[in-house]
């Protein structure tokens, strides 16, 4: 299997000779988007995109079967590709100005005649408005593209074609997270005027991963949503936190919104060491969504008892409205739920029982050390290093312990336990044992008893028969 290495450099290959064939018949191909924007940057991009100008669409299919298989992925769209390579080919395009999509987006058509700067001026963002010459290597810009990399700044390209995808409102706060730069206070004010009620939920949540696993600090994408006053519809909940006060004692960082942000750019840089990057970075985002219905004030301290509970509902309403994956979406749920708790059990000074019970409840235990640190470390300040000490301690404990030979089924069925409802209430019991620390063999011997108990049955005569 080649390597993502390899596999650009096939693309970029293969986008060469595709340049050749199409220069003989008098038209030109250029490197387009992000791999031209990266380039210039010295970041890597390995998905290469290449548009094709001055020939017709049969000519350019006929140049694509002598290269390879053609597989075309959008005919009215222009958008080809050939079978085993991801090198993305397209023409480029033009609005359909007498018919609109079903949602009130401009329709558009294929158009390799329509000419570059004509081709430029629809895409979202000067930044992603270059053309690099395959054959040449000259970049073409017409809107200062170049410039506004050189300066750290999101411009878009044209206020008429801009509005007319409203996805470029999240793309503008996504590419300002990824790039570390500043948003134009024109896209800002064009972007605060764009409605997101109708965009498909996949699309908002492929931008949404984007920021949280591409982005140094993804609170930035949040944070220019903000500023545009567009984090609704879809992050309702998060700007719910905004203006919701903490304990000073606790949480010198301000309201739940700043720490939330605080938090997420923490867990940003623990994201390679999660089981997987992108609910464990969801959790972060999520994990005091219930503080604004339970925050008040008693006896002059701001509490926010039972936040973590109620945030299970709040986090189930954003991520039914985001979120596909309905694994993802449980792994946040029980994040958010358990998320306080590693650190309480640190502060209460509890016994491994307490954790044994913790981590049996959690998902993914490892995880859940990681947010309750992101947490720690977001409220102001750096974690006390000998609570991640005890907690690291714990879990080592718990780990060694399940590890350990422990009742089974099949071990209930050698005893003469009857497979049945009975069963399962003797599994659960064993599994209570399991967490206490016990022995394979005293659990088998306490599990028999518990089943003479519930059913009357003598299970394999003596208590030790069928021991495993």
């Amino acid at each position: 299997m080649a390597t993502g290495d390899e596999s650009m450099l096939a693309d970029v290959e293969l986008a060469e000779r595709l340049a050749r064939r199409v220069a003989e018949h008098g038209g030109r191909v250029y490197y387009v988007g992000g791999f031209v924007r990266d380039r210039l940057l010295g970041r890597e991009n390995k998905d290469v995109d290449v548009e094709v100008h001055g020939i017709s669409l049969d000519c350019l299919e006929g140049v694509l079967a002598e290269l390879g298989t053609l597989e075309v992925l959008g005919a009215s769209f222009g958008i080809y590709n050939l079978h085993g390579h991801k090198l993305d080919i397209c023409v480029p395009r033009r609005a359909d100005t007498g018919s609109r999509g079903g949602r009130g987006e401009f329709r558009e058509l294929a158009d390799t005649f329509v000419g570059v700067r004509q081709a430029a001026l629809r895409r979202d963002l000067t930044i992603n408005a270059l053309y690099e010459d395959v054959l040449t290597g000259e970049v073409v810009d017409f809107f200062g593209g170049r410039d506004d990399l050189e300066r750290g700044v999101i411009r878009h390209v044209d206020d008429e074609t801009f509005v007319q995808d409203p996805l470029r409102v999240l793309r503008v706060a996504q590419f300002a997270a990824r790039l570390s730069m500043r948003v134009d206070p024109a896209t800002t004010e064009l972007c605060s005027h764009v409605r997101l009620d109708d965009l498909p939920a996949e699309r908002v949540e492929e931008e949404l991963r984007k920021a949280l696993l591409k982005a140094p600090r993804p609170s930035v994408f949040f944070d220019e949503l903000r500023a545009m006053g567009r984090l609704e519809p879809w992050f309702a909940e998060v700007a719910a936190l905004i203006g919701v006060p903490q304990n000073p004692t606790y949480h010198p960082e301000g309201d739940v919104y700043n720490h939330t942000m605080l938090v997420i750019d923490t867990a940003a840089g623990m994201r390679g060491q999660a089981s997987d990057a992108y609910p464990f970075m969801l959790a972060a985002l999520c994990h005091d969504l219930g503080k604004p219905q339970v925050t008040c004030e008693r006896e002059g301290r701001i509490i926010s008892y039972g936040h973590e509970k109620v945030g299970v509902d709040v986090a189930r309403g954003l991520l039914g409205r985001v979120v596909g994956s309905a694994k993802v979406r449980d792994y946040v749920l029980n994040m958010v739920e358990l998320h306080m708790m590693p650190n309480a059990n640190v502060s209460q000074h509890a016994r491994q029982k307490a954790y044994n019970r913790l981590f049996d409840q959690s998902c993914c235990p490892r995880d859940l050390l990681l947010l309750a640190h992101a947490d720690d470390v977001g409220s102001g300040g750096a974690a006390t290093p000998c609570v991640r000490e005890r907690l690291d301690e714990a879990l080592s404990r718990y780990e060694e312990l399940m590890a350990r030979p422990y009742v089974q089924g099949r071990d209930l069925l050698e005893a003469g336990v009857e497979p049945g409802p009975v069963m399962g209430e003797v599994l659960r019991h064993a599994h209570k044992l399991r967490l206490a620390g016990m022995s394979k063999e005293n659990q088998l011997r306490q599990c028999l008893g518990f089943y003479r108990s519930l059913s009357g049955h003598e299970a394999g005569g003596d208590e030790g028969e069928g021991r495993a």
